[in-house]
């Protein structure tokens, strides 16, 4: 599973690690173990955020993980709603206390609006306040690197505008049937690191023929040719799982798709998200 020993450099030299465990669903009090398991199998990079109400469990699992602190790579975001100066140096505050940590290693922007009017109003300037609570921290080293999440381009420009650190992450849904390709050359542009959650499509993309006949055509299972396609991007892939069986398929992705089928995958569009279609992140509203 030598994924899992593999990272890359933020623009800032921190290095992350290419895979990472999602956390989103799964719920405080099975954080703990679920961080620790994933921790034994090898896994360095666990994601979660305020929204999750799981930061607590994440925490917990971290400090009594199998391995030392430095050695993860531990990630939250930055409630949606704030969307100003004040509230989010408090929250920053309040991610350390939750999680029990001195310093998280990412924190992002969870959206560039809240989440009742996602791709709704302009929130340009409370993004900007927020991003400076976010870069005060970071030049405190409370946080080690600063990023954001389901930011388009013109968010980004936006925020760009009056920043003083360029973000080093931005986390997209990014999966096989939703490949926001010019996003992403915008993202390598400018130096930002794209991490891709759900990376399965949130389980939809299990029911697809193409991927799947192409999953058998490489031995491997739809979630593996996900992942794999995801890293072959040149994104962290962030699949989320409590399951630890589910952890060591995840990871089971040292195999080569082809540039032709990784075409193929790029130009395939499959949206339908089931009953998660309620989410705001795959309504897109």
């Amino acid at each position: 599973m030598t994924v899992l020993n593999e990272t890359y450099a933020l623009s800032n030299d921190v290095a992350i690690p290419q895979l990472g465990l999602g956390t989103w669903f799964i719920p405080d009090d099975a954080a703990a173990q679920a961080v620790r398991d994933a921790v034994e199998i090898g896994y360095r990079n666990i994601d979660t955020a305020q929204a999750y109400g799981n930061e607590a469990g994440v925490g917990e699992g971290v400090r009594t993980a199998s391995v030392p602190r430095d050695e993860l790579f531990v990630s939250t975001k930055l409630a949606a709603e704030i969307k100003d100066y004040d509230d989010a140096v408090a929250a920053i505050d309040g991610s350390l206390e939750k999680l029990g940590l001195d310093t998280i290693d990412l924190m992002l922007i969870h959206s560039p609006q809240p989440w009742d009017d996602f791709r709704g109003g302009d929130y340009a300037e409370g993004n900007r306040l927020a991003w400076r609570a976010m870069e005060e921290a970071y030049e405190a080293g409370k946080l080690r690197s600063i990023g954001v999440s389901n930011f388009l381009q013109e968010d980004l420009d936006n925020l760009l505008e009056g920043a003083n650190v360029v973000p080093h992450v931005n986390q997209l849904l990014v999966h096989a049937g939703n490949t926001p390709v010019d996003l992403l050359d915008y993202c390598e542009s400018k130096g930002i690191v794209v991490e891709a959650y759900s990376p399965i499509a949130h389980g939809e993309i299990l029911n697809n023929p193409e991927v799947t006949a192409m999953a058998e055509k490489y031995g491997v299972s739809v979630p593996q040719l996900c992942i794999r396609y995801t890293l072959q991007l040149g994104t962290v892939s962030l699949p989320k799982t409590a399951n630890p069986d589910h952890m060591r398929s995840n990871a089971e992705v040292d195999f080569e798709i082809s540039a032709e089928d990784m075409q193929a995958l790029k130009e395939l569009h499959d949206q339908d998200y089931g009953e998660s279609s309620e989410f705001p992140v795959y309504s897109g509203k």
